[in-house]
């Protein structure tokens, strides 16, 4: 088992001693606050102000914290990790096909990083323990779709969910802490994050999803699996065959494979 600090409160200094001289040239500002409705949400009221690169968004709670298709997170006072980067992307939003898939990957390696393996990635954006959520990505945009785009990408991840407030969770989850532990504080956490994604994001735009296409196909959770893909009340069951350059996912459906994208697409396992 290893040692975690969880209650440390988020602290500027322990963060940027934290960070590598990488990091720390492309990290603009490192805004933290007490309690927010959502990283995600102040990040894109910033950018209404200031979009460019580098601006972090960080909270010890979210009052109103958000997942993909307008699900909500669940966000205690200092007990997970709480986190929104502001990237530009001057190509729109085709510079970004198989973003939150990379980002996935960078932040499985920083918590492996910290002394937790064997983080899997569940398509499009779940970071799994032991087959149970850990984590999610939630990449948002504002600006033009053919031209300047800002991104917001959204990162959250269980340290130590306390049982009281997981029990509006409607799926299987865990914790960092359940998963075994890793070295280190909150803030020495965060700023491995910030080590991981911030150069991603620096290069994404100029290299895609390519690069890390086999990394993410190396965690991918559901290799081989039969899975149902839903849209709505439209359904698809087919066997995962990975994913393609853009980060679509592949399925074999009866011999046939094909590639699906969208944010609003939810996968689940077939028992």
């Amino acid at each position: 088992m290893q040692t975690m600090i969880v209650s440390d409160t988020l602290n500027l200094d322990h963060i940027h001693s934290g960070l590598t001289p990488q990091a720390r040239a492309l990290l603009r500002e490192l805004d933290l606050h007490d309690a927010i409705d959502s990283t995600n949400a102040e990040a894109m009221r910033r950018i209404e102000r200031d979009g460019t690169s580098g601006l972090v968004i960080s909270a010890e709670q979210q009052t109103a914290g958000r997942g993909r298709r307008g699900r909500g997170w669940v966000s205690p006072r200092a007990a997970n990790i709480y986190l929104s980067v502001v990237w530009q992307f001057r190509q729109g939003v085709e510079a970004m096909d198989g973003l939150s898939l990379a980002v996935g990957v960078a932040v499985a390696d920083a918590l492996g990083e910290r002394g937790l393996p064997a983080v899997a990635l569940k398509w499009p954006n779940d970071l799994l323990h032991g087959g149970a959520k850990l984590g999610g990505i939630l990449v948002e945009t504002s600006g033009h779709a053919a031209g300047p785009t800002s991104a917001v990408v959204g990162i959250g991840v269980n340290l130590a969910m306390p049982e009281s407030e997981a029990a509006t969770i409607d799926q299987q989850w865990t914790d960092v802490k359940r998963a075994g532990g890793i070295e280190g504080s909150r803030n020495l956490l965060l700023a491995t994050l910030l080590n991981n994604v911030l150069p991603l994001l620096a290069d994404f735009e100029a290299v895609g999803f390519g690069p890390w296409r086999e990394r993410w196909l190396a965690r991918n959770a559901h290799a081989g699996q039969t899975v149902s893909l839903r849209s709505g009340d439209k359904e698809v069951i087919g066997a995962v065959r990975g994913v393609d350059e853009t980060g679509a996912l592949l399925l074999d459906l009866g011999g046939t494979v094909q590639a699906f994208n969208g944010g609003e697409l939810s996968l689940r396992p077939v028992s």
